[in-house]
């Protein structure tokens, strides 16, 4: 299964709900699909999207949370997957595409690559509803089941290691920055 593909398989589920994206891949192909006011591209902070996903969680507790990470930056913060399972936000879907690589900075290869399970460390960590897909069908059906649950979620979603041609966004940070915080104002 391709991310891009996947991201498109979801983008109508998506307009209703806050998402936080990981940069590179994950926020290029998304913003290609087309940019809403509810995302947010998080941008120079590799392994943090899920700490903001749960700061948001817990501050909006009326409102879904879907972060969409990368297997590379949740190995860089482990830890977040402890914490995310401590507070337990019941309105968080944590999405990791697994494309076993860095793809966004060379494409070296990850400890998925080698055998690490994300979804089972996420278990490990006291992360209630864990899960790893490989189709398109599978991971539509996952986030619908996990935005259904109202419980803390991680879906693994093994993707190939392709990404976008280029990494251009129409959007600069700044302005996203100002658009998605007057979207979460109340």
């Amino acid at each position: 299964m391709k991310r891009l593909d996947a991201l498109n398989a979801v983008y109508s589920r998506l307009q209703d709900h806050i998402v936080i994206t990981i940069m590179g891949a994950v926020a290029a192909e998304l913003q290609s699909i087309g940019h809403r006011p509810n995302f947010f591209y998080l941008q120079h902070a590799m392994g943090l999207a899920s700490s903001m996903g749960l700061g948001i969680a817990l501050s909006r507790p009326d409102r879904d949370v879907i972060v969409l990470d990368g297997d590379g930056s949740v190995l860089m913060n482990l830890g977040g997957l402890t914490t995310l399972a401590r507070y337990r936000p019941r309105n968080l879907v944590h999405v990791v595409f697994d494309n076993e690589s860095l793809l966004s900075v060379g494409g070296f290869p990850t400890a998925t690559s080698t055998g690490s399970d994300l979804a089972g460390i996420a278990a490990a960590a006291g992360v209630p509803q864990t899960t790893t897909v490989r189709t398109i069908e599978a991971f539509t059906q996952a986030l619908d089941e996990a935005l259904a649950a109202r419980d803390l979620s991680l879906i693994v979603a093994k993707v190939e290691a392709v990404g976008p041609s280029a990494f251009v966004t129409d959007l600069t940070l700044l302005e996203n920055r100002f658009q998605f915080q007057r979207y979460l104002a109340p």
